[in-house]
């Protein structure tokens, strides 16, 4: 059990039949009557984000989410396999529990399946991967102006914006958690 007191970010805890996440607190002592918490709270199976105040001496049961690595296999009509690594179990998640990110993952890539109680409700990719740019319009001599991105495909398909200088063929480093280029890559 946790009290409202001692929230902090990223603690999960049972209220109401859901499994919230605390994204941000604040301890609030007014001038008269009794202090509260606010708190910015995500349904962590759902997604939503609502923001709630709490007595401090409320109680509720933590939830443990399971964050498991396994590896991406592949995708066969709108379900996504995952293998588990120690055990080489496959196991299928629904295109829809994806988060938008996951068009920078390809097959064999490590990612976190998260659970609760043993029901899968989501997929964290890695936060940088390496890829491989297969489209884009040719950078020409002297094209080093600063800031001036062009859009360009890569090998999963997705699409995302890069400097003038990137070429088809070439390796980059992209942020999967903004979807942004990062550097090139190796």
């Amino acid at each position: 059990m946790i009290s409202a007191g001692d929230f902090r970010n990223g603690v999960t805890f049972e209220m109401d039949g859901n499994v919230y996440q605390i994204i941000e607190f604040q301890h609030v002592k007014p001038g008269k009557g009794a202090a509260f918490v606010r708190a910015k709270i995500r349904d962590v199976i759902g997604g939503s984000v609502t923001e709630r105040t709490f007595n401090p001496n409320d109680k509720y049961p933590t939830a443990f989410i399971e964050r498991k690595d396994m590896e991406y296999s592949y995708e066969d009509g709108g379900l996504y396999y995952f293998m588990d690594p120690e055990t080489y179990d496959m196991i299928p998640i629904n295109g829809s529990d994806l988060p938008d990110s996951f068009k920078f993952v390809k097959e064999n890539m490590t990612c976190k399946v998260l659970s609760y109680k043993g029901s899968v409700f989501g997929v964290e990719p890695p936060n940088f991967v390496s890829l491989q740019v297969t489209k884009t319009d040719p950078g020409f001599k002297g094209n080093t102006a600063t800031n001036t991105l062009k859009p360009a495909t890569v090998e999963t398909g997705a699409e995302v914006r890069v400097p003038l200088f990137i070429e088809e063929g070439e390796m980059i480093n992209i942020d999967t958690r903004t979807g942004e280029y990062m550097s090139r890559g190796e």
